[in-house]
């Protein structure tokens, strides 16, 4: 079986029940991609799924066939989002933030410029047990041209 992550098919021979989560990180090394909680309910886990965010502890390799997986590797060290990231300081034990970055990478391309409830309904499923949450805002309208 392929799964075409981060514009890559790439082989995949395990177990197809399998979380996308797992196979992208103990099956194609991409551990940027966190494990959280293993319920959907944290966020941590976020990639996008053909342009969508989505929660990769939540779906099976067999389901992903056929989509476009982008992982916090894809998305470019150039990304206007990690710049702000790393001038609003938003990151203390950083264990969250792939999962962060991508939930707003994909509110920023589905609302170029969101607005205060934008960004707290995208984000509402992404937790930061730190509570940067104020500066994770800044950090997306800072990337977005609204702050």
């Amino acid at each position: 079986m392929k799964l075409n992550v981060n514009g890559n098919d790439r082989n995949f021979d395990g177990d197809v029940r399998m979380p996308l989560l797992w196979a992208i990180r103990d099956h194609l090394g991409l551990t940027g991609t966190k494990y959280g909680c293993g319920v959907a309910q944290c966020g941590a886990c976020t990639v996008h799924a053909d342009g969508q965010a989505l929660r990769s502890c939540s779906i099976s390799v067999a389901d992903a066939q056929g989509m476009r997986i982008r992982t916090i590797e894809g998305l470019g060290a150039d990304h206007r989002l990690l710049a702000a990231w790393v001038k609003h300081d938003v990151p203390q034990c950083g264990y969250c933030q792939s999962g962060q970055i991508m939930q707003a990478a994909a509110l920023l391309e589905a609302i170029p410029k969101p607005t205060d409830a934008d960004i707290d309904g995208a984000m509402s499923g992404n937790i930061c047990r730190c509570g940067t949450y104020q500066r994770i805002r800044a950090a997306i309208k800072d990337a977005a041209g609204v702050a």
